[in-house]
């Protein structure tokens, strides 16, 4: 957890999560990713994705940060970034959230949350303009 005292910044979020990338624990795919997502309040939490030799126990980094920071009892957010790429490359590429981390990301975020990838920002209505809703 970071505090930030600054204003938004895309490329600092960027380049923490390429940080926590490096905290991957990935054996099995050999992809590394790194998250760090900005709440409201102006805190930071990172994120990295852990893998498991059952697959389906493994968690992507997006659903760590969020759950490093909604268990520290946030409930708005304004961003996060993504940085993924094989674990030996330095140079990350486009990594958008997956299915399930976007859906999950849809129950906290709302529609102009910012997605910060490799390439551009883009809104939560970008990447998930469906989702379900009870």
């Amino acid at each position: 957890m970071l505090n930030s005292d600054s204003m938004y910044n895309p490329e600092h979020l960027l380049m923490l999560a390429e940080q926590a990338r490096k905290n991957a624990y990935c054996k099995y795919s050999g992809f590394a990713v790194g998250t760090a997502l900005l709440t409201e309040s102006g805190v930071i939490y990172t994120g990295c994705n852990i893998e498991n030799s059952s697959y389906p126990v493994g968690i992507c980094a997006e659903r760590v940060a969020f759950g490093k920071a909604l268990s520290d009892g946030h409930r708005k957010f304004k961003a996060i970034a993504i940085a993924g790429a094989p674990e030996q490359e330095k140079k990350t590429v486009f990594c958008p959230p997956c299915g399930m981390c976007r859906q999950f990301m849809s129950e906290f975020c709302e529609d102009d949350f910012e997605i910060i990838l490799s390439d551009k920002i883009y809104q939560m209505k970008d990447l998930l303009p469906v989702r379900f809703e009870l």
